[in-house]
């Protein structure tokens, strides 16, 4: 198996982990190197697999490097919720030892591509080839793309659509797009639903919506989704990931669709499912009262 592994020396015990495995990578595997700076580029690396020591944020880093490229990644978490990276350190050797015999399950994760078109752009959104030729910013998401209001944090005016030229206009705050790997990140915090890995959609959930009909809606991941800005503010950004970001002005256009690639994630099959819910979410935990004095 050729290793390459991807760290976050910023996250606790990471380091200390680091100096456990690297001997034991050197000896059991062909090891292929290692990048603690996020620097490498990950769809020019030779390997099996793509080990990353940190939290959901370092993977999701990852995985937006590989640009498209086929290399399963297994996540180990030092951070907090870990639903992406969903082994444990202290399983972290005993993991790679089943990898090596090919006994880990690897899902696929569907990934989008956000791309933003210059105000005036006269090329149609669902328009592949023109959004390729014209666009000014390009980046891909694992969890969600998100169009947020910015300062001076007054609402901004969106009109969205989804495979069609004409949309529907709403003020508030911004509007997410979601992948179901990312339905437990910021869409459910803005009263989006959880959605199951395996279901292929998208999730546009609106953020603090100035409407109390616009609810979160599941579209097909074949659809295309477009975002224009008709009224932003100073500060309204495009966010990928929470990292990769475009600052918006007034007319441009946020051309959203499912990513050609997937991500190969290696899983977990202690921590699936309704399980992994009721632990990092506390999801359906039954109420705690305290005991009478």
């Amino acid at each position: 198996m050729r290793l390459f592994i991807v760290a976050n020396p910023d996250k606790q015990n990471v380091t200390p982990a680091l100096a456990t495995l690297l001997p034991w990578a050197r000896a059991h595997t062909d090891f292929a190197g290692i990048d603690t700076d996020a620097v490498v580029d990950l769809s020019q690396v030779d390997a099996d697999a793509i080990l990353v020591l940190g939290g959901d944020g370092t993977l999701l880093a990852a995985a937006r490097r590989l640009n498209g490229r086929q290399i399963p990644i297994m996540g180990v978490n030092f951070g907090r919720l870990g639903f992406l990276a969903s082994f444990t350190p202290d399983q972290l050797i005993p993991s790679l030892e089943l990898w090596k015999k090919n006994a880990l399950p690897v899902r696929p994760r569907l990934m989008i591509e956000a791309s933003v078109l210059p105000a005036g752009s006269p090329c149609r959104s669902m328009d592949c080839d023109a959004v390729l030729k014209h666009r000014v910013f390009r980046a891909l998401a694992l969890n969600d793309a998100v169009v947020t209001a910015g300062s001076p944090f007054k609402m901004v005016e969106l009109e969205i659509s989804a495979d069609s030229e004409s949309g529907v206009r709403y003020f508030g705050d911004g509007v997410i797009i979601s992948t179901p790997s990312g339905s437990t990140a910021y869409n459910v915090s803005a009263g989006g639903p959880i959605i199951n890995p395996d279901v292929d959609c998208l999730c546009i959930t609106p953020i603090c919506p100035h409407s109390l009909s616009f609810r979160p809606v599941l579209i097909s991941d074949r659809a295309t989704v477009a975002i224009s800005a008709m009224r932003v503010n100073p500060g309204t950004t495009l966010f990928c990931d929470g990292e990769a970001s475009y600052k918006l002005s007034a007319g441009q256009r946020v051309v959203i669709r499912r990513s050609p690639h997937d991500v190969l994630l290696i899983e977990n099959p202690d921590a699936r499912g309704w399980r992994t819910l009721a632990e990092k979410l506390n999801w359906a935990v039954t109420p705690k009262y305290n005991a009478a004095p």
